[in-house]
């Protein structure tokens, strides 16, 4: 076809040939792949032969290739380099997807042949995969809306339109309010800042097309200004810009946003007879169940919250040593949390960043899944979106794997944040298809690159989730990779991020940008001994939001959702001097979609299993065990979403782990 996106990719891999795709041909690739799904579900739906697993379950996996083509190259250029087309196009978009994909789910004949499989699934001698895959199919068919009649099925289809349009909007308005906020920096200004802020300043100014040095609302250079300048009027200023993304009143700002979307997500969860929005959602989870989600946060918030408020006397007493009376806000807290590390374990981010490039933590990233899994690692040319980006062929003895894709530098066209997704997932079915999986970080750029310790750990976390997409071996995409339960999925990366600290991975690639010397033994020493330095702040400021969104959505939607965050945070006693880590109008995670609704809580879902499951391959033969290697591989990277994730977990530890876990990997719990 002579649309690009629609015709045979004959790049290297089938790789989208981003080269030959202008924004021009989105919408009409998207009207004509639409038409093509439609067909080809009316198909399905009208077979006059009787139901069975191929000619409707199978045949549903099978459909939707152009239309897959089309969103994958939009939606990758949506959310990693927008322009003012893309942002109208992805609001065009928005209702025409849900309306399309409304249709499908309310598919009165569609829904008939699942049900009736699903009512004689006894009988039909499936393998265990395919018949997981009708129970997800009969199952996404009930929770989406299939049984509802008359005027219940019209406003579910009305409020999925709805949900799009808005959960496009907060994104939209959001990216609006980071892109247009900077703070320009005079030489004055600049004094007591390391070189390597200063450079990412005057990197971020170039890109801005300022006449000099700016701080953005990019986490990885707005963190290091807030550690480093001592000039607090200034430190001020960009935390309250910071915080403020999405609530500036006018044509951005999200609070009315919010509260809308909670309200719709109530309305839809009643629709489907369920008594608010977190028991539909989390009835597919491992947690389950609200209460199980509020146990396990409460658990960890206590000893949390009694560090941070221990900490925030030791900071409070180091600002009045210079002078500067008042309590402590929440624009001193990394600057002086920065001053007592350097105090207590004599660490410097200035003197520690030269040693974590960001080549070289890639190269410790693959080193890790070699040893690991046996995986290989090659440079590939091929067409890409941004110049910034870079590919590699990821193989396994004469076997190729995947090709993976990396995107890590912040920029104005680019959603603040980091991510993980496939733009073609691992699948055997309709025909073998080996993924193309990407990594998007928002690291601030550098000749060379310098990261920080928690850029490089955002690195092997991103990295977990495309190993568990490489290493997908199933024989359906709908089960594929990363499709697994929300609380499950963090599993693979937080667990992943263990090895960056493995003392013989730094020592190998943590050399120093100008030297190339390795990082002195003493100083490894220090970082590793601080590793759980600030852990009080970063568990408050983390379980203050997952507690915000649970008690969202659990029960009647706040008409106010700005009071609610309030009211929550008054009830848990947040400290002053600790903001949420995502307050509401910048809650992407919660707000752009309904990924993480009800869901922030998963990161600690998750972290109770990585904690444990490191600590099987330290009881094992070490960080490179390769018996626990390749459990980990068998049981859970290559699984998806095959099996329950309870009953995958228990294959590789033997057991479900306990909290402590967790609590002693924070250093929040003696022993």
């Amino acid at each position: 076809m002579s649309n690009p996106i629609l015709s045979d990719w004959t790049t290297p891999f089938r790789m989208a040939p981003f080269d030959a795709i202008s924004d021009d041909d989105f919408a009409p690739a998207l009207d004509l792949a639409l038409a093509a799904h439609r067909a080809e579900i009316d198909a399905i739906a009208g077979d006059p032969a009787a139901p069975d697993f191929a000619n409707t379950v199978e045949a549903l996996e099978a459909e939707g290739a152009d239309l897959d083509k089309v969103l994958s190259v939009f939606f990758t250029l949506a959310g990693a380099d927008s322009n003012p087309v893309r942002e109208e196009l992805q609001r065009e978009f928005a209702p025409k997807l849900a309306a399309h994909f409304s249709e499908i789910s309310a598919n009165k004949a569609l829904f008939a042949r699942v049900a009736e499989l699903w009512a004689r699934r006894d009988t039909l001698d499936l393998s265990d995969e395919q018949a997981r895959v009708l129970m997800l199919s009969h199952r996404g068919f009930v929770r989406a809306g299939a049984a509802l009649e008359g005027p219940a099925e019209a406003r579910m289809k009305e409020i999925k339109s709805r949900l799009a349009t808005l959960g496009t909007q907060f994104t939209q308005n959001l990216l609006a309010d980071e892109r247009g906020w900077s703070l320009a920096l005079d030489e004055d200004d600049l004094e007591g800042l390391p070189d390597f802020v200063i450079d990412a300043a005057r990197a971020a100014g170039r890109e801005k097309g300022a006449a000099g040095p700016v701080v953005t609302l990019s986490r990885s250079l707005i963190v290091p200004f807030l550690q480093f300048s001592p000039r607090r009027d200034l430190r001020q200023r960009a935390y309250l810009a910071w915080a403020a993304r999405g609530a500036n009143c006018g044509a951005t700002d999200n609070r009315a946003i919010a509260a809308e979307i909670l309200a719709l997500r109530e309305e839809r969860a009643k629709l489907l007879g369920y008594d608010d929005f977190a028991t539909y959602k989390l009835e597919t989870e491992m947690a389950r169940s609200p209460d199980r989600v509020r146990e396990l946060l409460m658990q960890v918030w206590e000893p949390a919250k009694a560090r941070a408020e221990a900490d925030a006397e030791v900071l409070t007493r180091m600002m009045q040593a210079d002078g500067v009376n008042g309590p402590l806000e929440p624009w001193d807290w990394h600057h002086y949390a920065e001053k007592r590390r350097r105090a207590e374990h004599d660490l410097e981010e200035a003197a520690l960043k030269p040693y974590l490039q960001l080549d070289r933590m890639i190269e410790a990233a693959f080193a890790c899944a070699h040893r690991l899994f046996g995986l290989e690692f090659r440079p590939l040319d091929v067409p890409l979106y941004h110049p910034d980006c870079r590919a590699w062929e990821v193989t396994r003895g004469d076997r190729h794997v995947a090709v993976f894709v990396g995107d890590y530098f912040a920029r104005g066209s680019k959603r603040s944040g980091a991510w993980c997704s496939a733009m073609r997932q691992q699948a055997k079915f309709p025909e073998e298809q080996a993924p193309v999986v990407i990594n998007v970080c928002n690291f601030a750029k550098g000749d060379p690159a310098l990261l920080s310790w928690d850029d490089a750990r955002t690195l092997f976390h991103e990295f977990g989730h495309a190993l568990h997409q490489m290493l997908s071996d199933v024989t359906y995409e709908s089960i594929s990779g990363t499709s697994v339960a929300r609380d499950f999925v963090e599993l693979p990366s937080q667990l992943y991020e263990h090895w960056l600290e493995v003392p013989g991975v730094l020592a190998e690639f943590a050399t120093h940008a100008e030297t190339g010397e390795a990082m002195p033994q003493d100083m490894l020493d220090r970082l590793l001994a601080a590793a759980n330095f600030d852990m009080g702040f970063q568990t408050v400021e983390y379980v203050a939001s997952a507690l915000v969104d649970l008690e969202f959505h659990d029960g009647p939607a706040p008409a106010d959702p700005m009071a609610k965050q309030a009211e929550v945070l008054a009830g848990i006693g947040l400290p002053h001097a600790i903001g949420m880590r995502h307050a509401t109008p910048h809650f992407a995670h919660v707000f752009a979609g309904d990924g993480y609704s009800s869901g922030y809580y998963s990161y600690m879902w998750s972290e109770v299993m990585d904690a444990d499951a490191f600590a099987a391959f330290e009881e094992a033969g070490g960080a490179f065990d390769a018996g626990r290697a390749a459990a980990l591989e068998r049981h859970i990277l290559s699984t998806g979403g095959s099996k329950e994730p309870e009953e995958l977990y228990v294959a590789f530890r033997g057991r479900l782990p306990e909290v402590r876990a967790l609590l002693r990997g924070r250093g929040l719990a003696a022993g």
